[in-house]
């Protein structure tokens, strides 16, 4: 994946790192995809970068697979450089807010991942910690996606990425977390024939925290050039 803009911290907004290590064999099968093609390794996919996603085909109403653009840029946008700041969509205000309201009721999509970071802040420094399914299965974060035009025809097709109240599990790190959608939920998300805010309110719940498990991992996530497997390693084996 191609790194527009190099952070070196992570991003304020809560989900700003994110995985995806998974074969195309298992995606297809969890998100009932027929063609899902081989995605590169991310150990640390950052905004800005390209990632992958679920959407539904408005004709055939079956799902397939899209490479985004991470960070919504909103159709009337004059700057694209807008999406690096709308990485993420808070739940409970997504249905009103300018930039969100139009995609939450007709643009929805899965975005595709298999585990994120969050820091604690600890003595005066920011501790990263890694989270992900207790199965190690991959999983759909709630997204949005927007399609933007220059005034020179270029397209950007980009996302971004729900968040909730955090789980039993996040609380002690922070007080949000993106939205991971349960599978039994992911034909009503992707439906846009679905518009009522009410209804899709209720699938933007935090995920169970026994199902989940969370450690510390090492810095080097502070720093998106990073992309090695060192990044979702465990600090508490050394």
């Amino acid at each position: 994946m191609r790194c527009l803009i190099y952070l070196t911290l992570e991003n304020k907004s809560m989900c700003g790192r994110f995985t995806l290590n998974q074969s195309a064999e298992a995606l297809a099968k969890v998100f009932d995809v027929q063609q899902f093609p081989d995605v590169p390794t991310g150990y640390n996919i950052a905004p800005t970068q390209i990632v992958a996603t679920v959407l539904q085909n408005p004709e055939s109403k079956k799902r397939e697979f899209q490479q985004l653009h991470w960070g919504l840029i909103p159709s009337w946008a004059k700057d694209p450089g807008i999406g690096a700041k709308l990485i993420n969509a808070r739940a409970e205000t997504v249905a009103e807010k300018p930039a969100f309201r139009s995609a939450f009721k007709h643009r929805r999509c899965i975005v595709v991942a298999d585990g994120f970071y969050e820091w604690q802040r600890q003595q005066g420094k920011k501790q990263p910690f890694y989270f992900r399914l207790q199965d190690g299965q991959p999983f759909g974060f709630a997204g949005l996606w927007e399609r933007w035009h220059s005034p020179a025809k270029e397209e950007i097709i980009s996302c971004t990425i729900l968040t909730t109240a955090a789980n039993e599990l996040l609380q002690p790190i922070h007080e949000r977390m993106p939205v991971i959608l349960e599978p039994q939920d992911y034909e009503l998300w992707l439906d846009s024939q679905q518009q009522t805010p009410q209804t899709l309110q209720q699938l933007l719940r935090p995920y169970p925290a026994p199902a989940m498990t969370a450690y510390p991992v090492s810095t080097l996530v502070n720093n998106s050039r990073h992309n090695s497997p060192e990044c979702i390693r465990s600090i508490s084996e050394d």
